[in-house]
């Protein structure tokens, strides 16, 4: 389930995030919301949409950023784009119309051209030759007509879309809410409902039961939350990882409404090196809401049932 919002944007003020970049773990400003304990407060329910791109059009070249005309005109062009009432292409399945999305309308920030700040080139490093062949198995028909258990997970709504790990914002429910306590961190994803349960100060990840989401724990550097999460259960819902992703993030308070989120993925057996994005989240009043994700869907019944007819028919065919 999605809803409209009204939360109210305010990019001006925000700090060039290129610059945060280098600061994140630098000492933030002392009016920022803190607990009684004195680490500031990431709690609360936070809105992470944008239209910018997670990695940078290859037509930009290098181009880190846009100038504000640039930036007016891509913003225009890319909500023109992915406005579903445009889709006229018939021969295609169907989809929800637009009033169903809410990807936002404005780039991040300082109007950068990627999410992803390394590889300087703003786009996600080649996959190694070993990714590609287990990925081609992975999406192979002789594999994915075996049964539920093969089918990717955000089709078995386990895990997936914008709520990764690691999370990147998408087409509609990018909200996540933040709960603190001494010895615990909650990150509750709206999307597909799952929350991470992320272990503070301790030293040691554990490898059993390994989990979709991973195994999380998490410390303090300064007046920056870093959690890293290892020992994910196997391939995660995050496009070409595998269970040997390393995932590392960053929360930390710019002011009252706003956050800041890096993420860097370390996985060499699926990519040739590691990479980083970074994003704000704005805070927003709105509490989260059930994403029912299977409710009412035949989609895998259906999809099964044709597989099942097919190879019988197969059978019959060969007799």
């Amino acid at each position: 389930m999605t809803r409209i919002r009204t939360t109210t944007w305010s990019f001006g003020a925000l700090p060039v995030l290129l610059m945060l970049a280098s600061a994140v773990t630098a000492q933030q400003e002392t009016d920022i919301p803190r607990l009684a304990n004195g680490q500031p407060d990431l709690q609360g329910t936070w809105d992470f949409r944008t239209i910018t791109p997670l990695q940078r059009p290859t037509g930009l070249g290098d181009q880190a950023t846009l100038s504000p005309e640039e930036a007016a005109e891509f913003e225009a062009a890319q909500v023109e784009l992915r406005n579903r009432d445009n889709f006229t292409d018939t021969s295609q399945t169907g989809d929800y119309n637009d009033f169903w999305y809410d990807r936002g309308s404005q780039l991040d920030g300082d109007v950068r051209t990627s999410l992803i700040i390394s590889p300087e080139d703003g786009r996600i490093p080649a996959l190694t030759e070993a990714a590609q062949a287990r990925n081609a198995t992975r999406r192979s028909l002789a594999v994915l007509n075996q049964g539920v258990e093969v089918r990717p997970l955000s089709e078995r709504c386990i895990m997936g879309f914008n709520s990764g790990p690691p999370m990147i914002p998408s087409a509609y429910n990018n909200n996540v809410q933040l709960v603190q306590t001494e010895d615990h961190l909650v990150i509750h994803n709206e999307m597909v409902h799952n929350a991470r349960i992320v272990r503070m100060n301790d030293s040691a990840h554990r490898d059993g039961p390994r989990k979709w989401e991973g195994d999380s724990i998490g410390y303090w550097d300064g007046d920056t939350l870093i959690v890293e999460t290892r020992n994910f259960a196997g391939a995660t819902s995050f496009g070409n990882s595998s269970e040997n992703m390393q995932l590392t993030e960053k929360f930390w308070r710019i002011d009252q409404d706003t956050i800041g989120y890096e993420f860097t993925v370390e996985d060499p057996t699926t990519w040739t090196e590691p990479w980083t994005a970074m994003f704000t989240m704005v805070a927003t009043q709105e509490p989260i809401y059930e994403y029912a994700c299977h409710e009412g869907n035949y989609s895998m019944a259906g999809i099964m049932a044709g597989w099942r007819t097919l190879e019988v028919q197969q059978e019959l065919n060969e007799q």
